[in-house]
């Protein structure tokens, strides 16, 4: 999936503040490993408005904390940070109140990493005998609006017919194991997952370092099944920003959601009290996917067959017969199998899902071919009535199949956000 599969409405956590007398930030920091696309790729706007629930407060710099305690989790609807490393996770251990002890301390740390601050005792303890509780690679980074978002897996409700935790009669009906769409090549190592951590952020030391503290709190425990490092954010929750470009060249996710929009986010992404069972209300369902671009396929691709694939042109980004972006696409006027018209509402019966994408290069195949693509997520209110629909329309009509394949796949539960200090991930479900 990339550009129209989405419009799901975003909403943004309130703009807090960097924690007081924390050093600046380095002002250029590159993933590891991606080189010059990363970094090329990675700029965006720095500023935007950031809410939580209804309320909406002025712009925050970057550098600002996301708040992490509210009705929803944020990095939904929150502003699309730059940077993402997503990480799923299998389950290890059997014993059920050993699990919650790790989701609790998880929620301590990441609410703690999100504000800036160091956990447990920090990265420079008092007794240099012991390992430090913190790996300390973001001290004196500001927060960098990180959020983290925690999701479940189906495989934590039962796994090769075994109920593991008890939570076998807990599993939600949406939570569906997602069929297999013609023209997957799905990599089970890069596919499922019992949870989930997404982590968002304007630089990127400070997003791999919440995911990798947070792996080391749950080890033996839990442990990291496959992660995705992204850049280049591919599409945003800003009404008034500049919509982004995905590594195919074109604008991506124009007819998103805006994290404003109230009214379209309690519609088709926040899970509501007659929705499912009550431990998901105020939450919604995660689809992630790992789509590989043929790259140097597309790249000898005349433009104009480029721009019919597409249903805009490349320059502006505007749909066929219009002038700019965000001028309301004439469907009839596209191609029957181009991707704006497969992808759009009008064509799925209305089915409406909110994106939060990313670029990735993850290097170079055997044949030195460009390891490339959209790290798609996706979230809604019932994945059966969002994704499900949507994809299967475009992985059987959609011309730009033949430049992009699907090779990863997730689902998840989101529950709703944590409400304050006493509260957990998770903790309406084991209640």
């Amino acid at each position: 999936m990339t550009d129209a599969q989405k419009t799901g409405d975003r909403q943004e956590p309130a703009a807090g503040t960097a924690a007081a007398g924390r050093p600046s930030r380095r002002s250029v920091l590159g993933w590891g490993g991606a080189g010059l696309a990363l970094g090329a790729a990675a700029a965006g706007g720095t500023a935007a408005a950031l809410r939580t629930g209804g309320d909406a407060s002025p712009a925050a710099a970057a550098g600002d904390a996301v708040p992490f305690h509210g009705a929803h989790q944020a990095g939904i609807s929150t502003p699309v940070q730059d940077r993402l490393h997503f990480a799923a996770f299998d389950v290890t251990t059997s014993d059920r109140a050993a699990l919650v002890e790790v989701l609790k301390e998880w929620t301590a740390a990441a609410a703690r990493m999100t504000a800036g601050h160091e956990i447990g005792e920090g990265a420079v303890p008092g007794n240099d005998e012991l390992p430090p509780d913190d790996t300390g690679e973001a001290l004196g980074l500001k927060p960098s609006r990180l959020t983290l978002t925690f999701g479940i897996g189906p495989g934590l409700f039962e796994k090769d017919g075994k109920d593991r935790f008890g939570l076998k009669d807990r599993r939600p009906k949406a939570l569906i194991d997602l069929p297999v769409f013609p023209g997957d090549n799905l990599d089970a190592a890069r596919s499922g997952g019992d949870l989930c951590v997404q982590a968002c952020a304007d630089d990127p030391q400070v997003a791999v370092h919440a995911i990798r503290n947070l792996a080391r709190i749950g080890m033996g425990k839990v442990a990291i099944r496959w992660s995705q490092l992204g850049f280049g954010k591919t599409s945003s929750t800003t009404p008034d920003a500049q919509t982004p470009r995905n590594m195919m060249g074109f604008k991506d996710g124009t007819r998103n959601i805006a994290g404003t929009d109230t009214e379209r986010l309690e519609r088709h992404v926040w899970v509501g009290e007659k929705d499912g069972p009550d431990w998901m209300t105020g939450g919604s369902y995660l689809v992630a996917r790992r789509i590989r671009m043929h790259i140097e396929t597309w790249d000898r691709t005349s433009l104009a067959e480029q721009e019919d694939i597409f249903g805009r042109d490349k320059a502006e980004g505007a749909p066929v017969g219009k002038e700019r972006e965000h001028d309301e696409p004439l469907l009839k006027a596209m191609k029957p199998d181009s991707h704006v018209r497969l992808a759009h509402p009008d064509s799925n019966n209305g089915a409406t899902i909110l994106r939060r994408g990313y670029s990735f290069t993850d290097g170079t195949d055997k044949l030195g071919r460009l390891d490339a693509g959209l790290f798609f997520i996706a979230y809604q209110k019932d994945v059966r009535d969002g994704f499900v629909p949507l994809q299967m329309n475009l992985a059987r009509h959609d011309t730009l199949n033949e430049y992009i394949q699907h090779v990863g796949s997730a689902v998840f539960a989101v529950p709703p956000g944590v409400r304050d200090e006493d509260d957990w991930w998770g903790r309406a479900l084991f209640a």
